[in-house]
């Protein structure tokens, strides 16, 4: 006979159910059945949102969890649809509470924005009542009488709400009834048992859901008949409350169950077992068959189941059994250190980013509960960023001040999370950040101006020096390119003169140079890097050309030979050291090149003249006598100083007679037509300006008188030396050639002669010069050199004082 108990069952198919709930603050719920396919779709979150799918892409829409990395939901990019990314079952993920959601988090950046979703997972009817065993086995006193009642272990349904347990059926018999309340199924004694006529009997009890269609788990009762055992053990309380801490050692007793039987001996011998629960729990704890004592087997953790639900079973010796519940509920403790998730970051950054710009977004979870999932995060010092906090465990990673990537070109930075917990919990993460390059430094030389020494005649294409610029940027950026800037040399481009390997620098020369054309020049070269756009800097190269000894002495005084017939007269009375004549001689070399000694190599008569080693004055060693020669020829040669030395020679014609007359071969002489011409335009100038000339004459007499100075003598065949013997490039050397237009000399004219010249004659008597020049005097050397403006005559030619 079987009794059944109707609950009310829901008979409309339950297909997919889903709708969205909007929030405060941009929240969205979705409600949707569990084990729905991969790829269904959940909802268009991008239209219930009020977001642009459009923008779902560039703004790295995507769906976070708490702290799990199982995913079960995902977002399409294309249009916005929140989509199934994996099996969705309810009971394994909420077990036995009425509400099961899932809370995930819907991410943008650009800018930074956090959506929550609440994912509600609706229970289908996919399991089947179980019961905990296959067979229950039952002893039953022939003694019971009609309406007692024996506890059957109810059967156990995943599901939740109406595809639960509803119902159970119990095979038709003779002896019992069912019996069902809330929280118990019994066997209810409805015809007394005659052990001599019936010792057991079986039973199919069939628990069934409130499914459509429905399902069904069944298990079989087996009754014994037993002698009279009338008391069932009895919990000291229906329901146990428990807590554990998370962290507890293994073997702790977690709760200690009590039940008594009225019965004694063998009847009233209680022992303890665990009821239906799963294999998992069953793994977790354990129970004292004797003393009932609850004890854990392994580890818990709150952040993944904070409670338990145990039944406990207790039994006599006679099979009698009853049943209590025990709830464990597991304390949080701060066991878990905090999390600390990379969302997103620009790397590179480019260094001319302005402080205050986010580089990156960090995520911070923390799995413990209330102050213990209190996080703070720190950065560490003397790095240029900062954390500013954002929206629920999210800090960005901002820029704060402005960053060189030639003083550092990369940042660790290390991020810490610290939770309040006691003690607390950190971890750290460190960050690695590049820094891009950006073209912000022009090429720098090493020099703020550089100096070339070339000598002249130089072979084209020599090395003549080497520029180095210097460009901290990276790769192009600090990539340098020489070149010459535009201009030009002595009226010629540089490029003429010059050349620069542009990628080392070396500067060459083009040609060769010329001392004597030019010495010294200066060019500018430029650096350019190959950044977008490029930077440069200029430096100047000053160029100076060293003299070499390429020109030989060049003689003015007297002409080369066979231009005309020069001589000197030397009065009969000259005394030793008189000066007779000078070579004058230039060297368009300069320095040690340009410096002349005067020698002879050859006279008439080698005691009787001499030549200063330095001025080329010919000056008499000792006085004249009747005895010597009236003819005297000297050949002087002129060197220069440079190595290996270079030299030209001369003749001089000297006659040593106070009057031309006495020279038998000077009388017949006869003049060209050129010379007659010159005469004559001589006596010309001479009768235009005679009257001047001759008071010039006379005062010139009368002061000489008055100073009882004897008269100066004037020779005939007097030589000058004409201008056209001075080449003009040496009329003004300012200390750098060999003679100086300033050093002039008194001009006298022959008494008789038609063919008169002018003559420049200076004096000198010193045998060494400066080495910075050739020939240089001043006005009152000129003086010493003649000794002073005394009566005494000077022999040969006059100087004015």
């Amino acid at each position: 006979m079987g009794l059944r108990l109707g609950f009310k069952v829901q008979t409309c198919a339950f297909a997919l159910l889903l709708f969205s709930l909007h929030f405060a603050h941009g929240d969205v719920s979705y409600s949707f059945p569990e084990e729905m396919r991969r790829g269904s779709v959940i909802g268009n979150i991008a239209k219930d949102l009020g977001l642009e799918a459009s923008r779902l892409s560039s703004r790295k829409a995507r769906i976070d969890t708490d702290g799990n990395d199982k995913r079960y939901c995902d977002i399409n990019l294309s249009n916005g649809d929140l989509i199934v990314a994996g099996r969705i079952d309810r009971e394994a993920l909420c077990g036995d509470k009425a509400s099961c959601v899932l809370k995930q988090e819907l991410t943008l950046e650009n800018p930074l924005e956090l959506r929550h979703v609440n994912l509600h997972i609706q229970d289908i009817n996919d399991n089947s009542p179980q019961f905990k065993e296959e067979l229950i086995e039952i002893e039953i006193r022939e003694s019971a009488v009609k309406g007692a009642r024996f506890p059957i272990e109810e059967a156990h349904d995943a599901d939740r709400g109406q595809y639960s347990v509803k119902t159970y059926n119990l095979q038709k018999n003779d002896n019992f009834i069912l019996g069902v309340e809330t929280n118990s199924v019994e066997l209810v004694l409805d015809k007394e048992f005659d052990r001599e006529q019936l010792k057991e009997i079986s039973l199919v009890l069939t628990a069934l859901d409130g499914g459509s269609p429905q399902r069904s788990g069944t298990v079989v009762i087996h009754v014994t008949v037993l002698d009279a055992n009338d008391n069932i053990p009895v919990f000291s309380k229906a329901v146990y409350e428990a807590s554990l801490p998370e962290n507890a050692p293994i073997g702790t007793v977690v709760v200690t169950v009590s039940a008594t039987d009225a019965d004694e001996g063998v009847n009233g011998d209680v022992t303890y077992d665990f009821g239906h629960i799963s294999e998992e729990v069953r793994t977790i704890f354990v129970i004292d068959h004797k003393t009932g004592d609850v004890k854990l087997a392994s580890t818990v953790d709150y952040e993944t189941t904070p409670s338990f639900e145990l039944r406990v079973k207790a039994k006599d010796g006679l099979g009698l059994t009853s049943y209590a519940k025990v709830n464990i509920h597991v304390t949080d403790v701060n066991d878990n250190e905090p999390i600390i998730f990379l969302k997103s970051i620009y790397n590179p950054i480019a260094e001319n980013v302005s402080p205050g710009t986010e580089v990156g977004i960090i995520n911070v979870q923390d799995r413990d509960s209330e102050r213990n999932r209190q996080v703070r995060c720190s950065i560490q010092q003397n790095v240029p960023f900062k954390l500013v906090p954002s929206i629920k465990n999210h800090y960005s990673l901002i820029s704060t001040a402005h960053l060189d990537r030639e003083l550092v070109s990369e940042y660790n930075i290390t991020i810490t999370a610290t939770d309040e917990g006691s003690p607390p919990l950190s971890s750290s993460k460190t960050v690695h950040l590049s820094v891009a390059d950006v073209n912000d430094n022009p090429p720098v030389f090493e020099e703020q101006s550089y100096s070339a020494y070339v000598t002249e005649n130089n072979k084209p294409g020599s090395t003549l020096c080497s520029v180095t610029a210097r460009d901290p940027d990276w790769r192009q950026n600090g990539t340098v390119i020489y070149s010459l800037l535009a201009a030009e040399v002595n009226g010629a481009p540089v490029s003429s003169y010059l050349s620069v390997n542009g990628d080392t620098g070396v500067i060459h020369t083009v040609r060769s140079f010329d001392y004597e054309h030019f010495r010294s020049f200066k060019v500018h070269v430029m650096a350019r890097d190959n950044g977008s756009p490029p930077l440069s800097s200029n430096v100047s190269v000053s160029v100076f050309i060293a003299d070499v000894n390429d020109n030989s002495p060049q003689i003015l005084y007297p002409s080369p030979e066979g231009n005309s017939f020069m001589t000197e007269l030397v009065p009969k009375a000259a005394h030793g050291g008189s000066l007779v004549s000078k070579v004058i001689a230039v060297d368009a070399d300069s320095g040690q090149n340009a410096w002349l000694s005067y020698h002879i190599i050859k006279s008439t008569d080698p005691g009787l003249f001499t030549i200063g080693l330095h001025s080329g004055e010919i000056r008499t060693q000792r006085d004249i006598s009747e005895s010597d020669s009236m003819k005297q020829n000297l050949i002087v040669a002129v060197k220069d100083n440079g190595q290996p030395s270079l030299s030209a020679t001369c003749t001089m014609y000297l006659l040593i007679s106070d009057n031309l007359a006495e020279v038998p071969e000077l009388k017949d002489i006869s003049y060209d037509e050129n010379n007659s011409k010159l005469t004559f335009y001589l006596i010309i100038a001479l009768v235009c300006v005679s009257t001047f000339f001759l008071t010039f004459i006379i005062i010139i007499l009368g002061v000489r008188f008055c100073r009882r100075r004897k008269p100066r003598l004037l020779f005939d065949g007097a030589v000058a030396i004409p201008s056209a013997y001075l080449p003009p490039n040496y009329t003004e050397v300012d200390g750098t050639g060999t003679l100086r237009s300033a050093y002039n000399y008194d001009a006298y004219l022959t008494t008789g002669s038609r063919t008169s010249d002018f003559k420049f004659v200076s004096s000198y008597n010193d045998n060494t010069l400066p080495a910075d020049q050739t020939l240089r005097k001043s006005p009152s050397d000129f003086a010493e050199a003649f000794g002073g403006c005394d009566d005494s005559p000077e022999v040969g030619f006059g100087v004015r004082c």
